[in-house]
């Protein structure tokens, strides 16, 4: 396991704030990560050493910079500073892709050569707001997402050959409008400038497409790992009928109907279950279908139907699942459940409430998603006790 000692420590740590725990080398944020999981899931259940990367370092193949211009009249680009919308000045950095970094720096020469400005947030004013950059790291294709303050792009042709010269590399780019005073990075209309729109990548053997709105996950080398543990944490026979909760465009569940009988995917966002529909003929998966719904409701009209379920995986956000969801889980009652977790706090909280209904812990695997970041995923198995 290679250590953050060998490296150089980022010059930004200090006003950044993004990776906590950068003080201590691989190692000891693995040991550290692994404690914090058994201080709050060992109770359930046995927790397993953490995976760790072989190499943790430029895993992020997604990257957004903020773009700025300083007092002194310098266009400056980076990442806000933790908690404020202060702009840290930023040309590369440890956890992100090296390639998206250097396109970013590259907009930035390119705006003072075209002589281009950066939004102000606080009149309203000037152009380009933020750069966002994916890169598919199996198939090498590359999105730059310019958003701007306005759909007006003096000298777009030309600006975007400059970039495609210097970057060839780059297979689509995007202009994304977004004029609202709000924390959100994309608004609602967007161009094509140049490509299809969209880039894809390849996940557990499975092609995904993916566009400026999609939700991938960041760490693709990692995400195969927990994914795996996922798998084989649910024994599936290819008998099974299985949901996927909270499915997104729908990774987990494809990669489980390699091995299940039938896959239901439930999520509530349309434009993801879009998404997930795509990947599904893209793939050709044909034991598949998606259901635009709230994922308990969808189980409860389940269980009034007769209807079972063998296998839930659950996937659900930093705040972790709701009571009203487990309890619509327990109604449908599965024979097996496998959560995968990005937060060891709201997870301890859910599994006290299975397994005090009926549920017990079987297996808890930490996967370090985020190295140098206090972030830690984990999946955990819960069986159904008769």
């Amino acid at each position: 396991m290679e250590s953050t000692q060998n490296k150089t420590r980022c010059p930004h740590s200090k006003k950044c704030g993004g990776c906590q725990l950068q003080n201590l080398d691989y190692k000891e944020q693995l040991a550290h990560k692994e404690r914090t999981c058994i201080r709050l899931l060992g109770k359930f259940c046995r927790v397993e050493p953490i995976i760790g990367m072989e190499n943790p370092y430029h895993y992020r193949n997604k990257v957004q910079a903020a773009f700025g211009t300083t007092r002194a009249g310098r266009i400056i680009s980076g990442i806000y500073q933790s908690s404020t919308h202060n702009i840290v000045a930023v040309d590369s950095c440890m956890t992100e892709d090296e390639i998206a970094d250097r396109i970013i720096v590259d907009i930035r020469r390119l705006l003072r050569n075209f002589k281009m400005t950066t939004y102000n947030e606080v009149t309203g004013r000037g152009f380009l707001r933020h750069v966002l950059v994916k890169r598919g790291f199996q198939t090498g294709e590359v999105m730059v997402v310019l958003v701007t303050g306005t759909p007006i792009f003096p000298a777009r042709n030309n600006f975007t050959r400059a970039l495609l010269k210097l970057h060839p590399e780059i297979t689509t780019i995007i202009q994304n409008v977004n004029d609202r005073y709000t924390s959100m990075l994309l608004g609602q209309n967007e161009k094509t400038l140049y490509g299809p729109g969209y880039i894809t990548d390849i996940l557990c053997g499975l092609r995904f497409r993916i566009s400026a709105k999609s939700f991938y996950q960041i760490n693709p080398v990692q995400t195969e790992v927990l994914y795996g543990k996922a798998m084989e944490f649910a024994e599936l026979t290819g008998k099974e009928t299985v949901i996927d909760a909270y499915c997104g465009i729908g990774t987990i569940g494809m990669v489980a109907a390699k091995k299940a009988g039938q896959v239901l995917g439930v999520e509530v966002n349309r434009d993801a279950v879009r998404d997930a529909r795509e990947n599904a003929k893209l793939n050709r998966v044909k034991n598949i279908r998606f259901v635009c719904a709230d994922a308990g409701n969808f189980m409860v009209d389940m269980a009034n139907a007769g209807e079972h379920c063998d296998v839930l995986f659950m996937d659900p956000p930093r705040t972790g699942s709701d009571t009203a969801f487990l309890s619509c889980a327990l109604t449908l009652a599965p024979r097996r459940i496998v959560y995968v977790s990005c937060n060891p706090e709201t997870l301890a909280r859910d599994l006290n409430f299975l397994t005090k209904r009926g549920y017990r812990a079987e297996k808890i695997q930490p996967v370090d998603m985020f190295p140098h970041t206090d972030h830690v995923e984990c999946v955990v198995r819960l069986d159904k006790m008769n």
